[in-house]
């Protein structure tokens, strides 16, 4: 029997996440956050009330059927319209979403009327039942400074001070919830931390289904800390850091695998022994693309899922 998986995040780390799991198992859903503000999203979002659809366009792109069929319409959801005029930078794939969400069509039935065109693997859902926006508080050389927007959060510099949704106390998809008590195995990241992961931990009925579910719970670190790549998200923080922010949002929450790249662990015993206080066990690997790449190769995240999944007794 194929493991039941949900993976939690947004953007490209997830979709490499999917992409990776599909090659594991068939029954995968996507939950993916709905704060997006900036590019074709926030431009569809200033227009109607709809969530920000390139996440999730992103994340059915990802489990798309592998046939021509599925693979050829994968290529379609994601082309973009370059032109001088209003449609410029629109992926097809988030107008498709905007169109069926317009039609007063509910946000899950379209999903996955989309799912349906493109012979998904899996489900792919909205991590609230409305769409948000984040907004973070930063300690940087100047002082508190308050950032609000999930594109302006994703590159903010400083120190994490607070980060929140709003509004706040949304309430999380009843699909979403369903899917977390089902299943066997949660993902969490790689992907912008603070405007892709953590806001998981802020949805409450979402939480605390994370830290009641049956399932084993793992993290998947970024490539990218200690670094400020361009277009990126500022990292600035150690591993310990990252996990330090999943242990202050969900105090209650168990990790039982933690996934880094060797390169980016600069103190292995500090990081173990964190982990070990969060009831979980750290797996290193080389996980990059190539030398100093900050993309996760696909072949190697399957390697370690499929490791991990097979010799772990569930139950």
């Amino acid at each position: 029997m194929q493991p039941k998986v949900v993976a939690l995040g947004g953007g490209h780390g997830l979709a490499a996440t999917l992409v990776a799991l599909r090659k594991v198992t068939s029954a995968i859903t996507a939950i993916v956050t709905v704060s997006d503000n900036g590019g074709s999203s926030g431009r569809l979002r200033q227009e109607f009330p709809i969530f920000p659809p390139g996440d999730l366009r992103m994340a059915l792109a990802a489990l798309c059927g592998d046939d021509e069929w599925g693979r050829s319409w994968a290529d379609i959801m994601q082309y973009r319209f370059t032109s001088e005029g209003a449609l410029n930078g629109h992926p097809v794939g988030n107008l498709l979403l905007a169109a069926l969400w317009d039609r007063d069509e509910d946000p899950v039935a379209g999903l996955d009327r989309v799912a349906s065109l493109l012979k998904v693997v899996g489900r792919v859902l909205p991590m609230a039942a409305e769409p948000l926006d984040t907004e973070a508080t930063f300690l940087t050389s100047v002082g508190r400074v308050v950032v609000r927007g999930q594109a302006q959060v994703a590159v903010a510099k400083g120190k994490l001070d607070s980060l929140r949704i709003l509004p706040e106390n949304p309430m999380a998809r009843p699909e979403a919830l369903q899917a977390i008590a089902q299943a066997e195995w949660i993902t969490m990241g790689p992907g912008s931390w603070f405007s892709s992961v953590l806001p998981h931990l802020l949805v409450p009925a979402q939480r605390q289904a994370l830290v009641e579910t049956q399932a084993k719970r793992i993290v998947l670190l970024n490539l990218d800390a200690h670094a400020n790549w361009p277009g990126e998200e500022y990292a600035g923080h150690a591993p310990e850091e990252h996990l330090g922010l999943i242990a202050h949002y969900a105090p209650h929450m168990r990790c039982d695998f933690v996934v880094a790249d060797t390169s980016v662990v600069k103190d292995v015993p500090a990081l173990m022994e964190l982990v070990g206080q969060m009831g979980g066990e750290l797996v290193l690997a080389d996980l990059r693309i190539a030398p100093g790449s900050v993309h996760h190769d696909v072949e190697k995240l399957t390697s370690v899922f499929r490791h991990i999944m097979t010799n772990t007794l569930i139950g």
